[in-house]
C-alpha cells in the first residue's frame, strides 16, 4: 500500500482514502458528463443529418418490392424521374433528376421496360436503368410457315399481353404502304414478314414491329441472292418466294425442303395441277385440320392449286431463310408426288409415279387412323 494512504504507524488513514476516493470520482463523473453530453450532440446532430439527407431521397437497399418502368423513347431525366416517383421508386424527382445529371451517363439510358426495386435512393436508379440486366426485353417469337394472320394472332395471346398490340393493330398497320418491300412483293406483306423471333421496343408500334421484319426479309434475301438466282432458274422472284411459302407450309424439315421444291417445279413444268393442301387452307383461310375436304377442294379461289394450275397468285405463307434457301437450290429428282406419313417425325414420302404415291398416302392413312383426331 502506498505511505500516503498510511499513517507513521503503518495503518491505512482512510480519511486519505475517502479524499482521494472523491477526487478520482469527481474526474470520472465530470469525463462522463462530458463523453455524455458529447454523444448527445452527436446523436442529435446525425439525426438532423439524416433528416436532411433522407427528405428529398430514400437510404439504404429498398423494400425490396419489385416494379416494372417503362421509359419512354425521349424522355428527359425530370419526366423519367416523376415516373419513378409516382412508383414510388424514388422520393424526388428532383434528386433523380440531379443524381442523373452528377452520373454523367444519363444519355446512356435505354428506352424500353426495366426492373427496379421501391424506395431506393435516386443515385441506386440511376444505376440500376444503366444496368442491362434489369431490362426486361419484350419478344415475340413468329414460327416459319404462317399465314399473315395467323403470326397477328400470336400478339392476341395472354403471354404476349406486356407487348400490348393485338392482331387488329397488325391488321391496321397492315393496310399502310412500305416503301422498303421489294418490287415483286406488288405492295403485299404476305410472304415478306420475315419469321423470327424479335424484341419489341416500348411503347411498342405495329407498323415498326412489320418493317423490322421486312427489313429481315430483305436482309436474307439479299445474303441468298434471291433475285439472281431466280434468274438463274428462269423462275421470277415472286414465284421463288411463293414456292418457299408452300415449302414452309407443307414440310418443317430443312433436309426434305429442297426436294419438295423440285416437286413443284417439276409439276409447275409438266402442266400439272400443283394439288398442294396448304394452298386449300389458304383458299378457305382455314388451319385447323391436316387434310382437307372434298368441298374445300372445290373452292374457286385462285389461290387452290387443286382447281387451278401453275403458281398461286402469291405466296400463302411467310416462309423462313431454309424455305427460301430450298426454293433457289432444289434437289436433283424427277419425284412428282409427296406425303408426310408421320406427323410426329414429319417423315416425308417423295414418289415419281402414282402407285407408289398412292401407297405412301395408304401409309399415311394408317396412320391417320392409328391417331384418331390428329388429321382431320
Amino acid at each position: 500500500m502506498s505511505a500516503q494512504f498510511t499513517d507513521n504507524d503503518g495503518r491505512l488513514n482512510w480519511r486519505r482514502i475517502g479524499y482521494h476516493a472523491r477526487s478520482i470520482f469527481a474526474v470520472v463523473l465530470s469525463l462522463a458528463v462530458l463523453v455524455g453530453g458529447a454523444y448527445f450532440v452527436y446523436s442529435k446532430a446525425n439525426d438532423a443529418y439524416t433528416a436532411w439527407r433522407t427528405a428529398d431521397d430514400y437510404v439504404g437497399e429498398g423494400t425490396g418490392e419489385e416494379v416494372e418502368i417503362v421509359i419512354p423513347r425521349g424522355a428527359s431525366a425530370t419526366e423519367v424521374g416523376v415516373l419513378l416517383m409516382e412508383e414510388d421508386v424514388v422520393k424526388s424527382a428532383r434528386e433523380f433528376r440531379k443524381a442523373a445529371t452528377e452520373s454523367g451517363k444519363w444519355s446512356e439510358v435505354q428506352a424500353g421496360r426495366f426492373k427496379l426495386t421501391k424506395q431506393i435512393p435516386a443515385a441506386k436508379a440511376v444505376e440500376m436503368l444503366l444496368d442491362p440486366e434489369n431490362a426486361v426485353r419484350l419478344m415475340v417469337t413468329f414460327p416459319e410457315g404462317l399465314a399473315t394472320l395467323r403470326q397477328w394472332a400470336i400478339l392476341d395471346r395472354e403471354s404476349n399481353a406486356k407487348i400490348g398490340l393485338s392482331s387488329a393493330d397488325m391488321a391496321e398497320a397492315g393496310e399502310i404502304d412500305y416503301p422498303a418491300l421489294p418490287g415483286y412483293a406488288n405492295g403485299e406483306l404476305e410472304g415478306f414478314l420475315f419469321p423470327s423471333t424479335y424484341q419489341v421496343g416500348e411503347p411498342a408500334v405495329a407498323s415498326h414491329l412489320i418493317g423490322t421484319q421486312i427489313g429481315q426479309f430483305i436482309r436474307i434475301a439479299e445474303k441468298l441472292q434471291l433475285e439472281e438466282g431466280a434468274a438463274a432458274l428462269g423462275v421470277h422472284p415472286r414465284n421463288i418466294v411463293t414456292t418457299a411459302s408452300i415449302i414452309a407450309s407443307e414440310v418443317s424439315n430443312p433436309d426434305d425442303q429442297p426436294m419438295v421444291a423440285q416437286v413443284i417445279y417439276n409439276r409447275i413444268n409438266a402442266g400439272m395441277p400443283l394439288q398442294m393442301d396448304s394452298t386449300v387452307h389458304y383458299a378457305v383461310q382455314d388451319w385447323s385440320t391436316v387434310t382437307t375436304t372434298a368441298e374445300q377442294r372445290a373452292n374457286p379461289s385462285p389461290y387452290n392449286t387443286y382447281v387451278h394450275t401453275g403458281y398461286p397468285p402469291g405466296p400463302i405463307s411467310n416462309p423462313g431463310e431454309t424455305a427460301l434457301n430450298a426454293a433457289l437450290h432444289p434437289a436433283q429428282t424427277d419425284a412428282l408426288f409427296f406425303v408426310t406419313v408421320d406427323l410426329d417425325t414429319g417423315e416425308t414420302k417423295f414418289a415419281a409415279t402414282i402407285e407408289e404415291h398412292n401407297a405412301n398416302v395408304a401409309e399415311f392413312q394408317a396412320w391417320c387412323q392409328a391417331n384418331t383426331g390428329r388429321c382431320s
